[in-house]
């Protein structure tokens, strides 16, 4: 999978629906630290379950988040 898109692509959309970081990481049931190093690009190799817990509550598909 191609990961490198994923900081940029998940701060746009999360930023497109009007979520925080905090907002973000309370509906996908992930810690805060987590989004914040996901969409810093600190956490290069997130697990499948967090990619498919963010793209839940994002709405969007898990192929998405790598666009």
């Amino acid at each position: 999978m191609e990961l490198s898109k994923l900081p940029k692509t998940v701060e746009k959309l999360r930023k497109k629906i009007g979520l925080s970081q905090e907002k973000l990481a309370r509906l996908a049931d992930v810690s805060n630290n987590t989004i914040i190093n996901i969409e810093a690009g600190k956490q290069s190799n997130p697990t499948i379950d967090t990619l498919m817990k963010i793209a839940k509550a994002l709405e969007v598909r898990v192929e998405d988040l790598m666009k």
